[in-house]
């Protein structure tokens, strides 16, 4: 270790003890009755020394008032450097800054506002124009020309929205019409997997409402089809009493608002009294002679025992 680094780290005697120079200094930059005691302080270097001040302004708890002294070379008095108010460890501090772009939430969007996309947005990809040739995995590629012209069929120029007629069926721009590729932008891959991402989380088969329904949307007559890829695993639901009216939801996803599981109830019988109250049955006041479990006799004295 170098004899410049180890006085770096001792503070300069006269630097240490300028504690009332420092304090003036803080209460000179600071509101009257804001600065607090002496917390400490540390070397900067030679002959450099910051003395910390506790700070009791309003709203600024863990925070220092920091006052740096210096000393020139072999002169015995101390000036002032600067003054500054820093954070402690513990100080409160404003959350870090974020772009606009990374605070936006769904639902922050209202009435009069603009979202400006991203030229480079990765969930969206050029469109079919009609003016440049399009790339060669696409619908309307030269390999699709080719068997357009090989079945005989139309293929107008342009773009389907400046042509003068409408295009027939089987023609290139009636294949990019049908598509959805008439636009100057379209979905891309990236922006497909993440919609359906989030529309899996929100009414996926993951749900809770979804595990306690009776049956998945595929089999629920309000269901309507999507075109496209999506249509393999979303539909929009119909129906006004379920949760998902209106929504992208999952063939997986499923509520207790199922077409198939709306089954009105039975009328409920009542269990049979035990105790009948609408019959009257006889109850005689004495046993009828025939009554017992030996049959009657006439001649009393045949009789054994007496038993009737």
């Amino acid at each position: 270790m170098s004899a410049a680094t180890t006085r770096s780290r001792t503070p300069d005697r006269l630097c240490a003890e300028a504690v009332d120079l420092a304090r003036a200094a803080a209460e000179e930059a600071a509101a009257p009755g804001v600065v607090g005691e002496h917390v400490g302080m540390v070397s900067e270097g030679d002959r450099v020394v910051t003395h910390f001040f506790e700070c009791k302004e309003l709203g600024y708890r863990g925070w220092r008032w920091a006052v740096t002294v210096a000393r020139a070379s072999r002169a015995k008095v101390v000036t002032l450097d600067e003054t500054v108010l820093l954070p402690g460890s513990d100080a409160l501090l404003a959350p870090e800054w974020v772009p606009w772009s990374e605070r936006l939430r769904p639902g922050d969007l209202g009435p009069g506002d603009l979202l400006p996309t991203d030229a480079e947005d990765l969930r969206l990809e050029p469109g079919f124009s009609g003016e440049d040739a399009p790339p060669p995995s696409a619908a309307v590629s030269g390999e699709m020309a080719e068997l357009v012209e090989a079945e005989d069929a139309e293929v107008a120029g342009g773009v389907p929205a400046n042509l003068p007629f409408a295009p027939t069926r089987g023609s290139i721009a009636s294949v990019a019409e049908e598509l959805g590729m008439r636009r100057a932008r379209v979905l891309s891959r990236y922006g497909l997997h993440t919609a359906a991402d989030r529309w899996e989380d929100a009414f996926g088969a993951r749900t809770p409402m979804a595990q306690a329904a009776p049956a998945t949307c595929v089999s629920c007559a309000f269901l309507v089809p999507v075109g496209g890829s999506l249509g393999q695993a979303f539909g929009v639901c119909a129906n006004e009493f379920s949760p998902a009216d209106g929504r992208m939801v999952s063939l997986s996803y499923g509520c207790g608002a199922h077409s198939e599981a709306a089954v009105m109830p039975k009328t409920p019988q009542p269990a049979p009294p035990v105790v009948d109250e609408t019959r009257v049955e006889p109850f005689p006041l004495r046993p009828s002679p025939d009554s017992g479990s030996v049959p009657a006799v006439s001649d009393e004295a045949a009789a054994e025992l007496g038993h009737s």
